[in-house]
């Protein structure tokens, strides 16, 4: 005769939290003690969890959260593209130098418009990693990943969705109004306070990191993957950067070797590229994928 479910060896005695969290909702009488913002469960607890002193737990709230779902998700590997907000989709160009209103501003959208092209080689660039089909011990690999946003973001996203596949947006809280692009797998669009939290996982998973014109914000992401790799804390992965003409424009990377603050050798860290097909034959060539 079968043991009833409650004597067998393997069930565990201890609720789950959010069998627990159901016991109060349902029990719970109401009295001043109880309706005291000390009685919350600390786990359920908003304002305490908002505390100075938890920004550790924060930490590591924003790490387990986003490595867990992608591995529920069956994510192995990601390429990630990093790269400007601001440079206009080819068909938006003519309503962006609408926009320019003073000669000096037509000058500066018209150089955005110049990059447009980029917008379409990421989203190529998203369509061939999706189409791809790398399936390894069960988990999918070269799964788009970008910072979610808009411009080179949304591109890489367009891309792998116009292939059918699930992609990856990481976002970040900012002052101003910040929203995923409609093209990121709703499941896997994730929402970001620190931006350090945020860089580590667009690299935890990364097999090939494409950078393509962009800010600040771009040269962040793009010089800290450089240092890993080049300081040995992370092992070299493909890095294709789009634009030799705008990256030698705005970094002379020639120079930092010639002046010895870095080596010669650091130079190979990156592979220019200006097409995606460029971009994809050094990542296949890289893993000698078929």
């Amino acid at each position: 005769m079968t043991e009833p479910t409650e004597k067998r060896l393997s069930r565990r005695r201890f609720y789950k939290a959010e069998q627990e969290a159901s016991f109060v909702e349902s029990h719970l009488a109401s009295t001043p003690q109880t309706r005291s913002p000390a009685y919350k469960l600390a786990f359920r607890d908003t304002d305490f969890l908002l505390r100075e002193e938890l920004r550790p737990v924060r930490f590591q709230l924003e790490l387990l959260k986003c490595e867990m779902m992608l591995d529920e998700a069956r994510i192995g590997s990601t390429l990630v593209c990093y790269g400007s907000a601001r440079i206009p989709a080819p068909e938006e160009a003519e309503a962006a130098l609408a926009t320019a209103t003073t000669p000096e501003r037509k000058a500066v959208v018209e150089r955005l418009v110049a990059k447009s092209k980029y917008y379409d080689e990421a989203r190529q660039l998203g369509r061939i990693a999706s189409e791809c089909g790398v399936v390894e011990k069960g988990m999918r690999q070269f799964v788009v990943c970008s910072g979610g946003g808009p411009s080179i973001m949304e591109a890489a996203n367009r891309g792998a969705a116009d292939a059918g596949a699930d992609t990856i947006g990481l976002n970040i809280v900012l002052p101003h109004e910040q929203a995923p692009n409609q093209y990121v797998t709703p499941d896997l669009a994730f929402q970001f306070h620190y931006f350090a939290l945020r860089k580590m996982h667009f690299l935890l998973r990364a097999r090939a990191v494409a950078v393509f014109p962009g800010g600040f914000g771009t040269l962040d992401e793009f010089m800290e993957l450089l240092t890993l790799i080049q300081t040995g804390k992370m092992k070299p992965i493909p890095i294709l950067l789009f634009g030799q003409e705008f990256w030698n424009k705005v970094i002379n990377f020639q120079a930092l070797a010639e002046e010895g603050v870095i080596n010669f050798e650091d130079l190979n860290l990156f592979h220019w590229v200006e097409t995606a097909e460029e971009a994809w034959s050094k990542i296949a060539a890289f893993y000698e994928l078929d």
